[in-house]
């Protein structure tokens, strides 16, 4: 039995159980050091927020044992004795007392801060030579917080030496040698998929957002998380820099990053409903093409070609990020993926404007609807730093027959769950996202040789999400709330390619854009070829239910009075792209690198320092002007903030 190396495996299961242990005790002790900024107000909401925790001290605790986790199972042969177990003693208290002594840090950091520990504070350490004293004030005004993790530290380690691993030499080396990698292989599967979060092709490696998953407050998502998880989630990711190219006057005439559109209040306000389509292309639908002169079009979306024709509809929309979140971000709150995505910084968990906060300000009820596992995306958790007051997922839909398998519930029966349930209070405001057009491009069987073929792997699909939309306006017709509602279908981001023209750089974030209500009072009909944004769908929506008052917007209301010059943004993750009046400007977060005409979409000509005038030179001041605004209210936590 000694091959097995059973006191082995059952101390290193012993040493990292302490590991989770200690680490509920430093969340316990976050929380009473700053109980005044994260309230919790019941224990049930305390070991809630503690419970989901355990996801994120799993990543952490992976993070800095992986070495301890190979030393310990190794086939070395003197692995029990007492030097080599001395040595492994070392080895995890120097990995873990660092570790462990980030969160007793953020104990004071956070009350300066407002957030959990991130990659961040390596930025702010830059600009600072001071630290060595700021250092020894924090330890001489916070005497508890050094002395308790001097008491836990020493608890640790006793508790640590009351499992010991007694010297014992194996006798069949073989069996000892092929077993030993068997559990070594088995080690490093469980550790990437607790450094991960799941083992699930559906979704992502575990985030800051996904803190807020669980919880009601996002406040709360300071306690679930833990300050190595944070720190380490954040290296690499963050390229968020405060920059200072022009003067806040500048910004404020011409950014305009409040805007405020007043309209006469209808007598009732009308509902909402936003439709965010995975992966929906201009390219696939005939009423955004029209006028694109594409030999041989084809169009894959014959009942949004219908709808359009009763619509308001953008044919030179984009997308302001690459990936689905980024889609969430930009449409429900204005915010844009430049290289670096907002929703993946250390900057996502804060208090930010947006529609919903708009809706819930004038007391509608407000819904999020993603038929894939809750959570999954990320939705859920930034759902609710967004302030949605009820999220609907696969847990609540109930009907795993309806399963695709892999990503979520078939588009045809989650959008009848959607419209059947929506409603029940008035106003409301409820989001979707479609999931059935995502890789890898299949529909229902029962749906087999319905749809054409197509050129690509995606007209299918798409066609069955067109199929699924016109079922669900048939069903949404025989609701009472129907009439009285304005409809909003847009993409997440753009996916497989087929003609040329949609291969050009710029169009690879092209869009369709529809703004529908069956009510003619809001006027929502007509082709309108100016350049949009998914930016835009936000003002637009606070200008149509009549707000009245100022929001924090990037985009500008498409159905004004008195509409604003377009400021297109989006990125290619290398550098920021911005369509300005009659040009196109690259730019790398410091410098212009190139300025093309905006017909250019592919970006083949590059008119840097051979176009001078006054709109150029104001179009690379509004690009700087643009983005140290976006840093500026990022990094700062201004996105919440009202005029």
């Amino acid at each position: 039995m000694k091959e097995f190396r059973l006191r082995e495996v059952g101390a290193l299961l012993y040493r990292l159980g302490l590991a989770y242990g200690f680490y509920q005790i430093a969340r316990l002790l976050f929380w009473l050091f700053n109980k005044n900024l994260v309230k919790i107000n019941s224990v049930e909401d305390y070991l809630n927020a503690a419970y989901y925790g355990t996801a994120f001290d799993t990543t952490a605790i992976l993070y800095v044992n992986a070495l301890f986790i190979l030393l310990s199972l190794i086939p070395l042969v003197i692995n029990t004795r007492k030097g080599y177990q001395q040595m492994l003693f070392w080895v995890y208290f120097l990995m873990n007392g660092l570790a462990y002594s980030m969160n007793f840090g953020d104990f004071v950091y956070f009350k300066f801060s407002q957030s959990r520990l991130t990659s961040a504070v390596l930025d702010v350490a830059g600009h600072e030579s001071n630290l060595w004293k700021v250092f020894a004030v924090s330890v001489v005004q916070n005497p508890l917080v050094v002395l308790s993790y001097i008491l836990l530290m020493s608890l640790w380690i006793i508790l640590y030496k009351k499992v010991e691993v007694k010297s014992e030499k194996p006798k069949k080396l073989i069996p000892y040698f092929v077993i030993s990698v068997v559990e070594l292989c088995l080690a490093a599967v469980l550790t990437v998929g607790g450094i991960r979060g799941d083992f699930k092709h559906s979704t992502r490696p575990i985030n800051l957002v996904d803190a807020n998953r669980h919880i009601s407050n996002p406040s709360h998502a300071n306690v679930v998380l833990n300050s190595v998880f944070s720190f380490f989630r954040t290296i690499n990711t963050n390229g968020f820099k405060e920059v200072h190219f022009v003067d806040e006057k500048f910004i404020d005439q011409n950014i305009r990053p409040f805007k405020l559109y007043e309209r006469t209040p209808p007598k009732e306000r009308p509902n909402i409903v936003i439709f965010i389509v995975e992966s929906l292309g201009r390219e696939y639908s005939g009423a955004f093409n029209e006028d694109k002169n594409i030999k041989d079009f084809v169009s894959y979306t014959p009942f949004l070609d219908s709808l359009a024709q009763e619509s308001l509809i953008f044919t030179n929309a984009f997308a302001n990020g690459r990936q689905s979140i980024h889609g969430m971000s930009s449409i429900l709150a204005g915010i844009p993926a430049l290289t670096d995505a907002f929703t993946s910084s250390p900057y996502s968990n804060q208090n930010i404007q947006s529609i919903v906060s708009v809706c819930n300000d004038l007391r509608y009820d407000t819904s999020f609807y993603h038929g894939a596992p809750n959570g999954s995306m990320g939705f859920l958790g930034f759902g609710n730093i967004l302030g949605f007051k009820h999220y609907f997922g696969k847990t609540e839909y109930n009907n795993d027959e309806d399963f695709d398998g892999m990503w979520a519930i078939w588009d045809e029966p989650f959008l009848q769950y959607f419209a059947k349930n929506t409603g029940k209070s008035q106003p409301f405001m409820a989001t979707v996202f479609t999931a059935s057009s995502h890789h890898p491009f299949k529909i229902p069987e029962k749906y087999n040789g319905k749809f054409k073929k197509g050129f690509i792997e995606m007209h299918e699909p798409i066609q069955y999400l067109d199929y699924s939309l016109k079922k669900y306006f048939e069903t949404a017709k025989k609701q009472a709330w129907y009439h009285n509602t304005i409809f909003v279908i847009t993409g997440d981001h753009t996916n497989q390619i087929y003609y040329k023209d949609y291969e050009k750089v710029m169009n690879r974030y092209a869009l369709p854009l529809l703004f529908f209500s069956p009510n003619p009072e809001y006027g929502l009909k007509g082709i309108d070829r100016d350049f949009a944004q998914q930016m835009d769908i936000y003002p637009t929506l606070a200008d149509l239910i009549a707000y009245n008052k100022p929001i924090r917007s990037w985009g500008r209301s498409l159905v004004a009075s008195h509409r604003e010059p377009y400021l297109i943004v989006n990125s290619d993750s290398v550098q920021e792209n911005f369509i300005i009046g009659d040009y196109i400007y690259r730019f790398d977060g410091k410098e212009i690198t190139g300025i093309y005409k905006n017909t250019d979409l592919n970006l083949d000509k590059n008119l840097l320092g051979k176009v001078n005038s006054l709109e150029v030179e104001r179009g690379m001041l509004l690009c700087k002007g643009w983005y140290q605004d976006y840093m500026d209210r990022v990094i700062h936590r201004k996105l919440g903030e009202k005029k």
